[in-house]
């Protein structure tokens, strides 16, 4: 069984903590929001964690979208509208690859 596989090294990673206010997240969905994060790179790779939990909410995704900009796509799995807490700090983690990773077809 094959499979590409991106092979590379981590040149740099950083905890970074971040205070965001997101918008309300519609009724029995999912919303991508972006936020400015100075010093985040397009190649980078990131994960983040919301510091409280709110019931129906979740995280189902956080990317880089461009040059200092984050996207974290929000889930509701209520049927309200919910408003995660404003400016919480999140702690955000920041790979940041040496050059570009290449796929090889096996490990």
């Amino acid at each position: 069984m094959s499979s590409n596989i991106p092979f590379g090294n981590v040149r740099g990673m950083a905890a970074v903590a971040v205070a965001l206010s997101p918008s309300a997240v519609a009724a029995n969905t999912v919303a991508e929001q972006t936020f400015t994060v100075s010093g985040i790179l397009a190649t980078d790779f990131v994960e983040i964690s919301k510091p409280t939990t709110q019931a129906g909410l979740g995280i189902a995704n956080v990317r880089v979208s461009a040059k200092d900009t984050i996207a974290i796509a929000f889930v509701n799995a209520t049927g309200s509208p919910i408003t995660p807490t404003a400016a919480e700090v999140y702690q955000l983690m920041v790979f940041r690859p040496d050059g570009t990773p290449t796929a090889r077809a096996s490990m």
